[in-house]
């Protein structure tokens, strides 16, 4: 059993009131009880070095009787190592990883250097140590104090600050310590959005005791005066101002006054006092400087390599400036800071170099391959290899901000300029996974540099071509992928024919703008670029989208049936998986075929479940969203459109809104249907994606056929497909099953004669039931009074063959309008009784009204009223079966978090088990 309730050497365990905090002091103490009851609460600590916050964070410490104590502190010269913090944290944890889901117990036992078959996604290692923090704090509340946080590598700080977004009832406080942006941490630092509390400088009253109590008398009033004023009341300004303060400015106030800033006048007088040391006091203190770990058996083989005796470390300590122990510690960060900078380029580079000869190069390879790098004074090979290989060890421990950062130094250190473009190449490509687009632009920039060789200029492009598609995935995208695919065609032909799939993808999303430069240009280079044999499904995905686009829908149907049979293989890698299928889900809508959607749309979102990609989950869930909503299951895709929304606030990035459309639009719901329209149709504006406003219209065109207002449908359904030049699969398809029914039920069949000619040339060769049923439902609405009814039993019976129960119940509501207006009231009454409690029975508010004449009562589940929306997502998880465990990873929460909801439902609801659930 590992123990975190140590506490801080040094500090005693009784109330130890802060001096001039009491109001902080009495927050941190709320902050315990509250934790104490069985909340969970965090709070930031921001403010100037030296102004107090370490001192809050050993106050509440001593104060956290009863709880578990763990502790990390930043250390500035490690930020490049992925994970260090996080190895500080949870080290003395992992004997409760086993308890955790098996990917998230691999991912963060890989990140914190245990071994794993894989590289960890950050996504999922956030996640693991979330229900690990809650697991801990089973036995009793737990207290992570982070004291220096601007200074923690970014895959820790990430993990951390995801970890407190996400707490609510573990008993579980997280308290972190950071600066206020400087000219070392500029810009709002991490962890962000989080209850801050401003750490401001002493009262006046406080200060001017504390600065009393250091200083001997006598004192000249108005210089305490002014070193009052000049500290801003920061308790380590007015340590260190004291001391460096003469007896003759004391007390006779001739010392001039300082314009520099506080932090300034600081670091002079730390550099005053370590200029003032003997030389070889001054050699060691860089050594631990340089040295992040303060192992001391380390620095004394340092100062044995340096010649000079380990003992000179006590006038060190006598001066104030560190303390030596288990470990060698600085008073505060700035003494490390000021002794570091103080030194000169050349003495710092000597040191790095002599702390890599005095590092273990088998123990710690990563160490000694980054003080060599510090150490190096021009390009050296051999170092730039050894930080290669450090980046692959970072990139499979998970770190790919490291990785990035040590691919790019290793690009600097590499003499050879063919070399150092590849491994600028590689930073790019890691510094873009890692989610720094426009300092990857400027690593490609260097490896783009004179350059001449093609295939390398392919690559290059690709890099950047795809940092546009993640950035703006709109109309500039497709031209940039297809030139790099022209590139790399004469070079390596699996990889251009990939990117010429990624045009037709981009394309899609960049919407009917993209053919001339996208999707018709990538069709005819692919023609031209034989497959391999045997073709990957791959390839056999990018030939039949060629002859679709290239020679039309009908000529494409035999080789895209084969394109989907290849997919639906149950050896398709998880890689091909999860990068293709949103693609071939979009293929079997254009076909019609709902069987091979499902399936796969259920495949994409498993594979990305278990591979937690956060970056796949959004449309993976949104895909599978839409075969719910097909099969009229919208309790189910609402639940899945929640889910989005639920990823997309937890990774920070935007959330794929169609999921949420087709729910809305197909309850019928005006207000709720519009405001996401109107929040698709602002992606054009804000990242260039076409798609949106599509996707937005059709939406309305449903919407407002379902509540009987054909003329405002028929406008949104031709905005949604005029522009394509030849349609797209799936959204524009189905705007002229609105336009259609839209111009039939206002009266003006005529208008869309055309919508069916273009309807009729994608159904008929696709000959699903789906397709045979939509064909025949359109066709009776634009029918005379003879061939109309035959048309209209035809859609009823092939769309009562399939699951798309939406479009099933609609033939027999359009059917009953036909009888009803025949004056066949009877027969109509029938079929409208059909569709009504079919649309009733699906929540489909509508089209329920429309076929029921008036008005209907919404289908609601009953505890819609009583339960929260977060609620409500655990009573449909639990009635599918999920484990705590399981919902928890569904909504990004702990699983005592979802206990504790779980204990509210009961009360609410009146039941004891899930089972009663």
């Amino acid at each position: 059993m590992f123990n975190l309730s140590q506490r801080m050497e040094g500090f005693p365990s009784e109330h130890v009131p802060v001096l001039g905090r009491n109001r902080e002091c009495d927050l941190l103490d709320g902050l315990l009880d509250a934790v104490r009851g069985g909340d969970s609460r965090v709070l930031v600590l921001r403010g100037e070095p030296g102004v107090g916050k370490s001192r809050l964070l050993e106050y509440v410490t001593t104060r956290a009787e009863g709880f578990q104590v763990a502790r990390v502190a930043g250390v500035q010269s490690e930020m490049e190592l992925p994970y260090a913090g996080l190895y500080q944290l949870c080290a003395s944890m992992t004997d409760r990883l086993d308890r955790l889901p098996a990917v998230q117990r691999d991912a963060v036992g890989g990140a914190l250097g245990m071994g794993s078959d894989r590289a960890p996604d950050a996504f999922l290692v956030a996640l693991g140590v979330l229900g690990l923090l809650s697991e801990v704090a089973r036995d009793r509340p737990l207290l992570c104090v982070v004291d220096d946080a601007q200074w923690l590598d970014r895959a820790s700080m990430q993990a951390l600050a995801f970890t407190a977004r996400r707490l609510q009832a573990e008993s579980v406080t997280v308290i972190f310590a950071t600066r206020t942006s400087d000219e070392e941490t500029p810009g709002v630092p991490e962890p962000a959005g989080l209850p801050e509390l401003l750490i401001k400088g002493l009262p006046e009253r406080e200060a001017d005791a504390l600065l009393r109590s250091v200083l001997p008398g006598p004192w000249d009033e108005s210089v305490l005066r002014r070193v009052l004023a000049e500290s801003q009341g920061n308790p380590l300004a007015l340590l260190e101002l004291s001391k460096a303060s003469t007896p003759a400015a004391l007390t006779g106030g001739f010392g001039l006054p300082s314009m520099r800033p506080v932090r300034e006048r600081i670091r002079k007088t730390y550099v005053h006092r370590i200029t003032g040391l003997p030389v070889a006091t001054r050699e060691f203190l860089l050594a631990a400087a340089v040295d992040p770990t303060g192992e001391p058996a380390l620095l004394r083989r340092a100062a044995r390599e340096l010649r000079i005796d380990p003992e000179v470390a006590t006038d060190a300590v006598a001066a104030g400036l560190l303390t030596v122990g288990d470990r060698v510690r600085f008073f505060h960060p700035m003494v490390r800071s000021a002794v570091y900078w103080s030194a000169s380029p050349e003495e710092r580079r000597s040191m790095h170099r002599t702390l890599a000869e005095v590092t273990d190069r088998t123990a710690d390879p990563d160490r000694r391959a980054w003080h060599a790098a510090y150490g190096a004074t021009g390009p050296v090979e051999s170092i730039a290899a050894e930080l290669e290989r450090s980046a692959g060890r970072a990139h499979t421990r998970g770190g790919s901000a490291a990785a990035a950062a040590l691919l790019a130094h290793a690009a600097e250190l590499t003499p050879d300029p063919g070399r150092r473009r590849e491994r600028a190449l590689a930073a790019a490509r890691a510094t873009h996974e890692a989610g720094s687009p426009d300092r990857a632009l400027e690593l490609l920039s260097l490896a783009g540099t004179d350059l001449v060789d093609e295939h390398m200029r392919g690559e290059v492009d690709l890099v950047r071509a795809r940092i546009a598609f993640t950035t703006n995935r709109g109309s500039e995208a497709p031209g940039l992928l297809l030139e790099a695919a022209r590139r790399l065609a004469g070079h390596d032909v699996a990889l251009a024919r990939d990117t010429y799939l990624e045009v037709v993808n981009a394309a899609i999303f960049a919407g009917p703008q993209a053919y001339d430069d996208g999707q018709y240009e990538a069709a005819r280079a692919a023609r031209g670029l034989p497959a391999p044999q045997p073709p990957r499904p791959t390839d056999l995905l990018l030939d039949s989208l060629a002859v679709r686009i290239l020679d039309g829908h009908a000529a494409a149907v035999p080789e895209l049936r084969r394109a989907l049979g290849a997919f639906r293989e149950p050896d398709l890698s998880a890689a091909e998986g999860l990068r293709w299928l949103w693609l071939i889900c979009v293929t079997a809508v254009g076909l019609w075929d709902h069987d091979t959607m499902s399936v796969l749309a259920g495949r994409h979102l498993r594979l990305a479940r278990e591979a937690g990609q956060a970056t796949a989950l959004p449309f993976a869930l949104t895909m599978r969203c839409v075969v719910h909503v097909l099969d009229g299951e919208l309790t189910q895709g609402a639940a899945l459109a929640e889910e989005v929304q639920t990823v997309a606030e937890a990774v920070g990035t935007a959330a794929p809104l169609y999921g949420a459309l087709f729910v809305a639009a197909w309850r019928g719901r005006e207000g709720e249907c519009l405001d996401l329209s109107r929040r698709a149709d602002e992606g054009v504006e804000h990242r260039g994606e076409g798609v949106g406003p599509v996707v937005s219209r059709w939406a309305r065109a449903l919407l407002y056929n379902g509540l009987g207002r054909y003329q405002e449908a028929a406008e949104a359904a031709d905005l949604a497909s005029r522009e394509y030049i030849q349609l797209e699969m799936g959204i524009p398809v189905w705007s002229l099953v609105e336009y259609i029914e839209a111009h039939a039920r206002a009266g003006t069949p005529a208008q869309a004669a055309d919508a069916l000619d273009r309807l009729t040339e994608l159904t008929r060769v696709s000959g699903t039931d789906w397709a045979k049923g939509i064909e025949a439902r359109s066709r009776a609405l634009l029918t005379g009074q003879a061939e109309a009814e035959a048309h209209y039993l035809e859609a009823i019976e092939a769309l009562g063959r399939t699951r798309v129960r939406g479009e099933s119940a609609r033939a027999h509501l359009v059917y009953g309008e036909w009888l009803r207006d025949q004056g066949r009231h009877d027969q109509a009454l029938r079929q409208l009784r059909v569709a009504r409690e079919e649309f009733e029975a699906m929540d489909m508010c509508g089209f329920a009204q429309r076929a029921a004449g008036g008005t209907v009562q919404r289908v609601a589940e009953s505890t819609a009223v009583e339960l929260t929306p977060k609620e409500g997502q655990i009573v449909r998880l639990v009635k599918e079966g999920l484990t705590n465990s399981e919902i928890g990873t569904r909504l990004f929460v702990s699983p005592r978090t979802v206990e504790w909801h779980l204990r509210k439902i009961f009360g609410k609801l009146g039941v004891t088990s899930r089972r009663q659930l």
